[in-house]
């Protein structure tokens, strides 16, 4: 009798490996990051760029140090919904110092101190004051501000009354930039006391 048991118990054992064996695997769960990345429809718009960094220059403008200065930059004039923007990078300053930065009159940066490049571009002959008062120079723009290592990033708008370009009596094509030494208080006539000029440029048309 225990041998006919034996018998019947290893039979069974035989006949449920034999199963196992013959099933198929079950399938793995997808992979969540092996899955197709959805389609990309190629209609759709590229992401956009911050409108001044994106824009061609319309004119450019040097930076070099007046006499006794380490101050030197480069600045680009763009289009930005019809108005113009500066934008740029500008080295040298003393960390955490504030300077007045205008158009002036004449693009001659010969005088060793930058008092060749005249006073500030006046086109409407206005009194200065901020950009964005009512009544000010066309060549007025906001302060820079150097950061801790001594480096003022530039990007503001312009006046509106004054173009690139158009060859007239707004144009800032052949005027000079000037960084001042001090900063613009936007009251005092006629240059705001920004003090001496610390660098110099000609503005030019972009090639």
């Amino acid at each position: 009798m225990r041998l006919i048991h034996t018998s019947l118990f290893l039979a069974s054992a035989l006949a449920l490996g034999a199963c196992k064996q013959g099933a198929e695997p079950a399938a793995a769960p997808a992979d969540a990051a092996s899955a197709p990345a959805p389609a990309v429809d190629p209609a759709a718009p590229p992401a956009m760029e911050p409108a001044a960094a994106s824009a061609a220059a319309v004119a450019t403008a040097d930076l070099q140090p007046t006499r006794d200065s380490t101050v030197k930059g480069s600045i680009r004039f763009t289009l930005v919904d019809g108005r113009l923007h500066a934008s740029g990078d500008i080295s040298g300053l003393k960390p955490g110092s504030e300077h007045g930065f205008h158009i002036h009159e004449k693009g001659d940066c010969s005088a060793p101190d930058g008092t060749s490049a005249g006073g500030h571009f006046n086109p409407g002959n206005a009194e200065h004051g901020s950009i964005d008062a009512a009544v000010h120079h066309g060549g007025d723009m906001p302060n820079i501000v150097a950061d801790a290592q001594g480096n003022a990033h530039v990007d503001g708008p312009v006046s509106s009354n004054v173009n690139a370009g158009k060859g007239d009596g707004f144009d800032i094509i052949g005027r000079g930039l000037i960084v001042h030494a001090d900063p613009d208080d936007y009251h005092s006539q006629p240059t705001g006391n920004a003090g001496a000029r610390l660098a110099c440029a000609v503005i030019t048309k972009a090639e």
